[in-house]
């Protein structure tokens, strides 16, 4: 008996998977709920009810990010920042800055030019859950990441911004780092209180939603990702919001370990699950 219905849900994605395969080959082009229904053979209104729930943002929201990632590609290409607002498809050159600005964290010249110009302050230290970089841009720390060797999360923080001005923090230009960090190793190390500082946030407008969510979840508690898709007000959005956990740069200070599957066990952690389990037993016996 439960083999119809799961067959139909296969259908029903599927028919969603090609209007979004319809709409990065058009993104360039005005696209209706009517004309991306069509293709599905939805009525306007499940279309949209129904790519939400599959993709956790609204088709034109999808069609936004589709463009957004071409500009960049086509900034990281070489074109001129007026011809690659046009080939992406915005239309405008205003929409695009206020777009840009709010997706890449910086200006899309900056961008363009691989971050040049942008200096990033960073520091390494060795913690309970291994090594540590945190960094920081000027409007407050952007990565916080854990790995085997500091030359390795250095390689990764200049992965995407390979023209920024990448500073090895001595507290000489940024002494609020180096007690960021010190405060967050002694949180780890010491059961010290967690700090409160400030975050630069780069994501989709979704991840931002989630990511900013996930900063309400006390210590010592969890949620399942279907309870944190139905606090945000998109319930049925479950899997994007397993992959805006999956995407977090800044561990700790965005709880994503504080999220579980629904039967109770670990699921995933950018950081390895072993780092997640160690979280998850050091703040229970904080708050006990």
């Amino acid at each position: 008996m439960p083999r119809p219905p799961k067959a139909k849900k296969n259908v029903k994605s599927e028919k969603l998977i090609e209007v979004a395969r319809y709409i990065e080959a058009h993104s360039d082009e005005k696209l209706t709920l009517a004309q991306l229904g069509a293709i599905a053979g939805f009525s306007p209104s499940r279309l949209q009810r129904s790519f939400k729930a599959l993709f956790g943002v609204s088709p034109k929201h999808f069609q936004g990010e589709v463009r957004m990632r071409k500009f960049k590609l086509s900034l990281k290409g070489g074109e001129s920042i007026t011809d690659a607002i046009y080939s992406s498809g915005f239309g405008s050159i205003s929409r695009v800055y206020g777009e840009a600005t709010r997706n890449i964290g910086m200006s899309p010249k900056t961008y363009r030019a691989g971050a040049q110009g942008e200096i990033i302050h960073y520091a390494c230290r060795e913690t309970k859950l291994g090594q540590m970089i945190m960094a920081a841009t000027e409007k407050g720390v952007c990565s916080v990441q854990f790995g085997n060797t500091q030359a390795t999360l250095v390689t990764l923080l200049s992965t995407e911004f390979p023209k920024a001005t990448l500073i090895h923090s001595k507290a000489q230009d940024a002494p609020e780092l180096d007690a960021w960090i010190a405060a967050l190793d002694n949180y780890l190390s010491l059961d010290a209180p967690k700090p409160e500082v400030p975050l630069d946030l780069k994501g989709t407008a979704f991840q931002i939603k989630v990511w900013k969510f996930l900063l309400s979840i006390k210590e010592g508690d969890v949620m399942s990702y279907g309870e944190v898709a139905q606090h945000i007000g998109n319930a049925n959005a479950v899997r994007a919001v397993g992959t805006a956990c999956a995407k977090n740069r800044i561990g700790v200070l965005i709880p994503c370990h504080r999220v579980l599957r629904s039967d109770g066990t670990l699921g995933g952690y950018r950081w390895g699950l072993a780092r997640k389990k160690c979280l998850l037993a050091m703040e229970n016996k904080l708050v006990k």
